[in-house]
């Protein structure tokens, strides 16, 4: 389906390689990986230009700066009405907070969707702002992310740096 109206994006390196942000006129629309399970190549109708997302990459050196805990921009993903409610919870789980898919299939009031969820938390457009790597196993386990398994690891030791305010470790 093509964009009525216009699409940007640009790129932007991070501590977990580089990023693509995607916006549109109604805001960040998605945030790619350069390596994981979903790749994609931009629309040929798309634009390359840094001053639409540009606000989002500030924010989100900030956050891998361990100065920017929570994001204030303006979102539109794009997702069936179930995968934007999961999406919208995930953007209520804290910095440095982990949650089960269980749990967050709860907080949605779907207690027995916890599939349905992980599906959802899977397809993800806008990873980090809305922080999907938060959301782990039921027993404590790391399980998959759109970026690769290294890459939430990255995210949660860095954010649990922050927390406890060791900046200066290395990330494990």
């Amino acid at each position: 389906m093509k964009a009525t109206h216009p699409v940007w994006f640009d790129d932007m390196p991070t501590p977990i390689g580089r990023l693509r942000l995607v916006a549109d006129t109604e805001g960040l629309r998605e945030i790619w990986f350069e390596t994981g399970r979903h790749q994609k190549a931009a629309d040929s109708s798309w634009i390359r230009a840094a001053e639409p997302v540009a606000e989002a990459r500030r924010q989100l050196e900030e956050y891998f700066a361990g100065e920017r805990q929570h994001f204030t921009l303006k979102l539109h993903p794009l997702g069936t009405p179930f995968q934007l409610q999961v999406w919208h919870e995930l953007g209520r789980i804290p910095y440095g907070v982990t949650i089960s898919y269980g749990e967050l299939a709860r907080r949605i009031d779907q207690p027995l969707a916890v599939r349905a969820v992980g599906a959802a938390n899977g397809r993800n457009p806008l990873p980090i702002v809305l922080p999907c790597h938060r959301v782990i196993g039921s027993n404590g386990s790391l399980t998959g992310f759109g970026g690769g398994l290294p890459t939430k690891r990255f995210l949660l030791s860095m954010e649990d740096r922050v927390v406890h305010g060791d900046l200066f470790a290395m990330p494990g």
